[in-house]
């Protein structure tokens, strides 16, 4: 928790701040996964989710918007070093990262309420099914690594969907109706 609270911080302190960029996060009546619900225009990001309903998910929420207009505004390597020339999938996955760490910090340290897209982050990531759960949810859009990570396991998909199945009592984002 210490590693994260390192670059959780300072992050969060740019969002409260920071007066070049704006985020703001509006109510929404329906779970929205972080990348369903993100809106970017110039200097100002607004992501959905059920704040009433989750409150605490919003500081999840806002890093990744954080991320995604930091990304077009060409400051990443301040709070992603490393991602600053990542595209596509490899930056969606180190941005998706660590939003679950967030969701982790929050769950662990405040005693956040469960919301269920963040659980199913987090989860997916501490199992080591990051990428099965991103190339599931979104195999549409990252097509190409969808295919080389299914040649290069064939079974990684129904392992992961029994992994899914049998730790939240649903299909996962991608193969359940409606995602």
């Amino acid at each position: 928790m210490e590693e994260i609270d390192a670059w959780f911080r300072p992050e969060m302190e740019n969002i409260e701040q920071d007066p070049t960029f704006m985020i703001e996060a509006v109510e929404r009546d329906t779970p929205a996964y972080p990348w369903e619900s993100l809106y970017i225009s110039n200097d100002t990001a607004k992501i959905g989710l059920e704040i009433r309903k989750s409150p605490e998910a919003v500081t999840a929420y806002e890093i990744y918007a954080h991320l995604r207009l930091m990304k077009v505004m060409d400051r990443l390597d301040e709070f992603l070093p490393g991602a600053a020339g990542a595209e596509g999938y490899a930056l969606e996955r180190a941005i998706l990262s660590r939003v679950s760490d967030v969701w982790l910090y929050g769950r662990g340290v405040f005693d956040a309420v469960a919301y269920e897209p963040l659980e199913e982050l987090m989860y997916s990531n501490e199992n080591g099914y990051l990428d099965a759960f991103l190339l599931t949810a979104r195999g549409d859009e990252f097509g190409e690594e969808r295919q080389r990570w299914l040649q290069e396991n064939p079974e990684a998909l129904e392992e992961y969907r029994q992994w899914f199945v049998e730790t939240f009592s649903q299909e996962p984002p991608g193969l359940r109706e409606g995602t």
